[in-house]
Order: structure tokens, then C-alpha cells, then sequence
């Protein structure tokens, strides 16, 4: 069977399998999974205060390495907003559409961000679409670089469950691709676009991400970009239909979003 159907079967991307280890030492993949870790915990800590943190740890790093690692990572200080993908020259910005609007209803409102997910030697990136009102997961994709084809990807399967008034993004390259945006205009999507220093636009993927961490990857110390792809399917699978969110009245993402 061809690789881009098996992928097709199970839902995942073909760059995941094709991973290949990062090109950092043991030394500094240790580093950033405390990195990861803490930026969890505390996202508003700069480069600055991480420093110290490695140091009260026992590492003897300075502020160039770290700012280094946290670039690889695409982690920055939430002050000037999490971001693992910059704009590209020549892609369209367009126009943050949410200021003032009030979401109550599915489909009203969808977003998507990406985020480092660490393996036990070497790491991949995850891409997530979600239904603001809801919290539901519509689709993610695991890759192992920031190119935009796995966010294309996750987009063209969440519009298979259908389509929102307004998409919402960060601004970076992959968002910004004409790949990315064509199928949203071509749908009737209005596109929207968080401005600078706007650290809370995307704050339920936020939460998502933080969710996705605590309650599975720090607990699994996934071995593999195969791994990581079965066993994030499995809790999407369960922060979707069996996860009850106080903020929904305790009902899970499933219920709300299909009304059930």
C-alpha cells in the first residue's frame, strides 16, 4: 500500500515518517525539555530568568545558548507572544477580525498555532485547528519542520467537518502561505490575523497546548516521532469525547461541538 494512503488511513502526515534525529547534543536536548517544561509552567519568563532557572539547576549555560535553544524550540517570552514561525516576505497580514466579537456557537470561530513537542531524543512539532466555542479538536498534525505543509494539511482535514465564519492565526510563514490562506478564501472564510504583542488571541489553543503536555507528553517521554503521533492520537481522541471542561459545564468538547 503507498505510503500517502496508509497515512491517509490513519490520519497523519506523511512528513512524519520521516524523521530523523535533531542535530543537538544529549547536553542541550536535556536543556530544552526543562526548557519546555518550565516555559509550560511559567510562559512569561524571558531568557533572563530561564537562565537562572538552568543555573539553579546545576547547568552552567549563559543567556546566548539559551535564547539559542528557545529560538529552536520557537519559544518566546508570552509578553511578546509565543511564536514558532515568523512572517515570510511577500505572504499577505490580514486584519485581526475578533476585537469586540462574542463567540457562541460552534463553528462561529476556529484557530490553529503550533507548538515543540519534546521526544526522549529529538523533537517534532504539533499543529492544531480548534472550535473556539467548544474546544474541540478538529484536526493536528505532527511534523518534523516548521514548513507549511503540515498545517495545509491540518486545514484541508478540519474543513472536511465543515467551515467557520472566522479562522484565527498568528502570523507566521505557514499561516500566511498562500497555500494555507487560498483554501480558506475559497471557502468564504474570513481570515483573521493576531497583531503584534497580542499574546491572549489564541488563548485556547494555548490551553490546549498546556493540556497536551501536563496530562500526556511529560508523562509518556515519547521515544519517536511514531510514537508521539500514536499516543497524542489517542489523548486528541480523549480530551475530545471523555475530557469535561468546567468552562463548558462540565460537558466534553464532542457534546458541544456536535450537539450531542
Amino acid at each position: 500500500m503507498a505510503q500517502w494512503v496508509q497515512c491517509e488511513l490513519v490520519g497523519v502526515s506523511r512528513s512524519s515518517l520521516y524523521y530523523l534525529a535533531r542535530p543537538e547534543n544529549s547536553e542541550n536536548l536535556a536543556l530544552m525539555r526543562l526548557l519546555d517544561e518550565q516555559y509550560t509552567a511559567t510562559p512569561f519568563y524571558g531568557v533572563r530568568k530561564m537562565t537562572e532557572v538552568l543555573r539553579a539547576r546545576g547547568f552552567l549555560v549563559g543567556p546566548k545558548r539559551v535564547r539559542r535553544l528557545l529560538r529552536v524550540m520557537g519559544l518566546q517570552a508570552i509578553y511578546q507572544r509565543p511564536n514558532l514561525s515568523r512572517p515570510a516576505p511577500g505572504h499577505r497580514i490580514y486584519p485581526y477580525l475578533l476585537r469586540g466579537v462574542v463567540v457562541n456557537r460552534p463553528d462561529q470561530v476556529w484557530s490553529s498555532d503550533i507548538t515543540y513537542i519534546r521526544l526522549h531524543s529529538g523533537f517534532v512539532y504539533l499543529v492544531a485547528v480548534i472550535d473556539w466555542f467548544s474546544r474541540y479538536v478538529l484536526a493536528w498534525e505532527i511534523s518534523t519542520s516548521l514548513e507549511s505543509d503540515f498545517c495545509v494539511a491540518a486545514l484541508m482535514w478540519a474543513l472536511r467537518c465543515g467551515k467557520p465564519d472566522i479562522f484565527n492565526t498568528d502570523q507566521g510563514s505557514q499561516f500566511t502561505s498562500d497555500d494555507f490562506t487560498r483554501p480558506l478564501l475559497d471557502s468564504g472564510v474570513g481570515i483573521s490575523m493576531d497583531g503584534r504583542g497580542r499574546a491572549l488571541d489564541n488563548v485556547f489553543v494555548e490551553r490546549l497546548w498546556r493540556s497536551v503536555k501536563y496530562e500526556d507528553v511529560f508523562l509518556k517521554d515519547y521515544t519517536s516521532a511514531a510514537h508521539a503521533i500514536d499516543g497524542i492520537g489517542r489523548y486528541m481522541t480523549f480530551y475530545n469525547t471523555e475530557r469535561i471542561h468546567q468552562a463548558l459545564g462540565y460537558r466534553t468538547p464532542a457534546s458541544v461541538y456536535l450537539g450531542s
